[in-house]
């Protein structure tokens, strides 16, 4: 069941999905969100100006989602990029509380809140 969006389908917006199996400390979450943000908002404005325009001049609307395996997160960041959304799949460097290698978020967009919202409109929020 997709749940509603407080985004009009008009509105930009990026997305963070992160691995709630996980059981990263909250600081840990706050970086590799962090991480992803600026992945994918750097590649938009290289290459979708238009976009990043748009979601920059609005407030940069970010959403932080939550997932419960890396199965999930792996079929969401081929759904979203099959429909042409810009993806950026985060894996920790192992310092402190995980694994080196470890994926640990996909960011999404900016883009569309609407096209996201098609991908990811039945996760709830982290």
């Amino acid at each position: 069941m997709m749940t509603a969006s407080p985004f009009r389908s008009d509105e930009y917006k990026l997305v963070v999905v992160v691995r709630n199996d996980l059981k990263m400390g909250k600081g840990k979450v706050a970086a590799q969100v962090a991480h992803a943000a600026v992945e994918c908002a750097i590649y938009v404005q290289k290459y979708d100006r238009k976009t990043f325009e748009g979601w920059h001049s609005s407030g940069q609307a970010k959403v932080v989602l939550r997932t419960d395996s890396l199965e999930e997160l792996m079929r969401l960041a081929s759904e979203a990029r099959s429909v042409k959304l810009p993806v950026s799949t985060i894996t920790d460097a192992g310092r402190t509380q995980i694994e080196p290698g470890t994926t640990t978020c996909i960011g999404i967009g900016p883009a569309l809140a609407g096209e996201i919202d098609r991908v990811t409109g039945s996760l709830k929020m982290l």
